[in-house]
């Protein structure tokens, strides 16, 4: 379970710096653009089972040091950016911590495979009566 969402901006940091795309001289002047900075290591709230299942599963996301940086600059205003940095965070840590079922394996019923060959013989038949008879 993730707790509070000010609970988790409590190690997080965020850097501001201008973005590019649309936004005309708009770009030029102001900073847009945010990147969250996540302290996965530092996050008391989630125990060693938890980061361990963070790490392995945003391997690929984390940097060196082991921080997770999420960039958003979607949206000329700084403040939107950054609630969309959060709520990109927030979905990102539900998803990886989400444990998949364990598929329990069963078998086809004997039904469904007689079912199966008896319909794969009447096509068969179907298509046999379609041919030109053979002069052996």
């Amino acid at each position: 379970m993730l707790p509070a969402k000010e609970d988790i901006l409590k190690f997080a940091t965020f850097k501001t710096s201008r973005s590019g795309g649309k936004g005309g001289q708009n770009v030029n002047k102001v900073s847009s653009k945010v990147e969250l900075i996540f302290d996965l290591e530092n996050a008391s709230f989630f125990n060693t089972e938890e980061k361990a299942l963070l790490k392995l599963r945003l391997e690929n996301r984390l940097d060196t040091d082991g921080l997770l940086h999420i960039v958003s600059q979607e949206d000329r205003s700084q403040l939107l950016n950054k609630e969309k940095a959060i709520a990109k965070l927030i979905d990102l840590l539900k998803r990886s911590l989400q444990v998949k079922k364990v598929r329990k394996p069963t078998k086809m019923p004997k039904a469904v495979i007689q079912n199966r060959l008896k319909n794969k013989a009447v096509n068969a038949d179907k298509k046999a009566s379609r041919k030109k008879p053979s002069l052996d």
